[in-house]
């Protein structure tokens, strides 16, 4: 390590603020076309063995925030990262139907119920909550 000490104490930090900001990344969302895409952020890929997820608009069922379902029971996780009050990630088998999760923060989540699809309901993480579900509840959604 050459150089002043302010160096090397600064390339650590700023490396650090990176692993920080890929850690607090969630899903996003965008329209394209007749299809919602559901876009995995960050190290979340890693810990739901998800990059993204593609719905057709029409399969959008539902779309709506309820804090008292994320402490229910979500099944059995494979694959997926479980670390108790820290993060739910991945599939989640429970009553005979897959769930995708993907939450840290559980008050920026939503869930979205889905029809004719692999998973039942996508449980994510996202940046603005009241966003999200307005962009999937539109009109030319649900």
């Amino acid at each position: 390590m050459s150089g002043t000490p302010g160096e090397a104490i600064e390339k650590p930090v700023l490396r650090d603020a990176h692993i920080i900001k890929q850690i607090n990344s969630m899903v996003s969302i965008t329209k394209q076309n007749s299809h919602f895409l559901f876009e995995v952020k960050g190290l979340h890929k890693l810990w739901s063995f998800k990059s993204q997820l593609e719905v057709p608009v029409g399969n959008v069922l539902r779309v709506y925030q309820d804090p008292a379902k994320l402490n229910e029971w979500k099944g059995i996780r494979f694959p997926g990262t479980y670390a108790p009050f820290l993060i739910t990630a991945g599939t989640y088998y429970l009553d005979g139907s897959k769930n995708f999760w993907d939450v840290v923060n559980e008050k920026n989540c939503i869930i979205v119920d889905l029809k004719d699809e692999e998973f039942r309901s996508l449980i994510i993480e996202v940046e603005d909550p009241a966003a999200a579900i307005r962009l999937l509840s539109a009109p030319s959604g649900i």
